[in-house]
């Protein structure tokens, strides 16, 4: 009885991770295909940057709505907002480097493709030997504290090397983050699929940027 017991729970526990798996990247393919859209849309109309206030606004205020109704239907109007939304403060980027470097176009893409390599090759490295990563989690916030807040330094005394070494920061960080969320859905640490994709979103978009800077700076052909 205890052993039929315990192999109902195994599957149930299966089945449940399966179904968080799934509708993890369901979502996200959806909210990274939205956030291209108001990216181009962002693009298309040459809409300027907002800054670094009103992102930082926009985006922690929209992050905590997200969190808030993140086991509610509304939670999934409140993760296409935060989505949209850092799309719109991705065209402007984008642009910039289009019209900067004479190969723009190419620098964007190859940081695009960069961006899916490192995340396939890390998510399915963390799903095929299900790995448990969870011992990263306290490295990973104290690393993101430090590269944010350098970040943020770099940019108010426009200190180009500062900012060079964040991006690469950033990008050892975001991989890990990937391995990091992965794992927590793989053995049920993460059990709502709307913050399993915002973790991720996130981390994407991070790694693009941050590879985007980099390409920028020993890639670039003025």
């Amino acid at each position: 009885m205890r052993l039929n017991t315990a192999i109902a729970r195994s599957e149930a526990s299966i089945l449940s991770t399966n179904r968080v798996l799934k509708n993890t990247y369901m979502l996200l393919a959806m909210t990274l295909l939205f956030s291209a859209l108001t990216a181009g849309l962002s693009m298309m109309f040459n809409l300027p940057h907002p800054g670094m206030l009103l992102t930082l606004v926009g985006y922690y205020g929209l992050l905590f709505l997200t969190s808030k109704y993140s086991d509610r239907a509304l939670g999934l109007l409140f993760v296409f907002m935060l989505t949209g939304f850092m799309g719109l403060t991705l065209g402007p980027i984008i642009n910039m480097y289009t019209h900067a470097f004479s190969n723009g176009n190419q620098l964007v893409m190859t940081a695009l493709g960069g961006t899916g390599v490192i995340f396939l090759g890390l998510s399915g490295y963390a799903l095929s030997t299900r790995k448990d990563f969870s011992f990263m989690a306290g490295f990973l916030m104290v690393g993101v504290l430090v590269a944010f807040l350098a970040g943020i330094g770099a940019a108010v005394f426009a200190m180009p090397a500062l900012s060079l070494a964040v991006s690469a920061m950033f990008i050892l960080l975001m991989s890990g983050m990937i391995l990091f969320q992965t794992s927590e859905i793989v053995h049920g640490g993460e059990t709502n699929y709307i913050l399993a994709t915002v973790s991720l979103y996130v981390s994407i978009y991070n790694l693009f940027l941050s590879l985007l800077q980099i390409l920028g700076v020993f890639g670039g052909e003025d």
